[in-house]
């Protein structure tokens, strides 16, 4: 408001009664009533009002104050402020209901609430105010009923809050189960992944054993194929293998044991009939020509005459 404007509402002022009555307001200027503290009287009857802002419920110097004849259709729920306020006219507007906040009135003594479409709870705790007991009684008995429904308020908000906390409970509950499968699924995956690489780690190992025992096999055929090829080549440059070769031995060595016993048997002959009475017989006398012979044939030679010479001997 302005300057003017002030100076207005101090002109309106007779002593501790501040009349803004038919003033056609659409709002109360509360700042401009905050500066009269010493107003404990506020008549706003008559006017154009349809609500009251929080701020109005500031101006706890109040003591009286008449909002009759408007078109309210509700008071803020911090009117519980107006700790000192005793005496509330209401009358002839449209309010159904009040808040839970007016229960906190406790200093109200007088309260009209005739002409206004209230509930009929409320209706029935106000009944009629048309002199100064009921007025008093009807302050008495809307505290009352509002304090019940302000009991009553406090229980749904405990049961609400009750309710909330159950259903925060749940949802926890919920979340730390969740997490828990999380962590589980979590657990069971790095235990699958563990297990994948346990078994890629066996295989490979299997892989190279199996690599490394086909490279000894291989290692092992080129030895033996070596070993083969050296016996080959052994083989090849012996003429007579070693079984042919004691087949052969044995042979000879029959031969020559055969040649040595026929020469024996012939000298054995040649002897009887060179050094016995049976030279003159006639089965001796061919062979006794032929060793002549063969004596005259070798007497050129050296040692052929030294064993005649010995022979010679033996027949004198």
């Amino acid at each position: 408001m302005s300057k003017g404007k002030v100076e207005n509402i101090k002109d309106k002022i007779d002593g501790n009664e501040l009349d803004l009555s038919l003033s056609n307001l659409t709002e109360v200027p509360v700042k401009e009533l905050a500066a009269f503290p010493k107003a404990t009287f506020l008549d706003l009857s008559c006017n154009n009002l349809t609500t009251l802002t929080p701020e109005f419920c500031g101006l706890t110097h109040l003591i009286k104050i008449d909002l009759s004849k408007n078109q309210l259709v509700c008071l803020p729920e911090e009117i519980g402020q107006l700790s000192n306020l005793q005496h509330l006219d209401l009358y002839n507007n449209k309010l159904k209901m009040l808040p839970i906040g007016f229960s906190q009135l406790r200093s109200l003594k007088w309260l009209d609430l005739k002409d206004n479409p209230l509930e009929s709870t409320l209706a029935k705790a106000a009944g009629d105010c048309l002199d100064e007991k009921q007025c008093k009684q009807c302050a008495s008995k809307v505290l009352q009923h509002m304090k019940v429904l302000q009991e009553e308020a406090e229980k749904e908000r405990e049961r609400k809050l009750l309710k909330e906390r159950e259903i925060e409970k749940k949802k926890e509950a919920k979340q730390r189960e969740k997490e828990a499968r999380e962590r589980e699924a979590q657990k069971k995956k790095k235990a699958e992944e563990k297990e994948k690489k346990r078994k890629e780690y066996q295989a490979q190992m299997a892989a190279l054993a199996a690599q490394e025992q086909q490279k000894k096999k291989k290692e092992e055929k080129k030895k033996r194929a070596a070993q083969n090829q050296g016996k080959k080549t052994a083989t090849a440059s012996v003429p007579v293998p070693k079984a042919k070769r004691s087949i052969c031995s044995l042979f000879f060595s029959v031969l020559l044991k055969l040649l040595l016993l026929l020469i024996v048997g012939v000298a054995s002959v040649i002897g009887v009939c060179q050094l016995t009475e049976l030279r003159k017989e006639a089965f001796c006398v061919p062979l006794n020509v032929h060793f002549e012979e063969t004596v005259r044939w070798a007497q050129g030679l050296e040692v052929v005459q030294q064993v005649i010479q010995k022979v010679s001997e033996l027949r004198t």
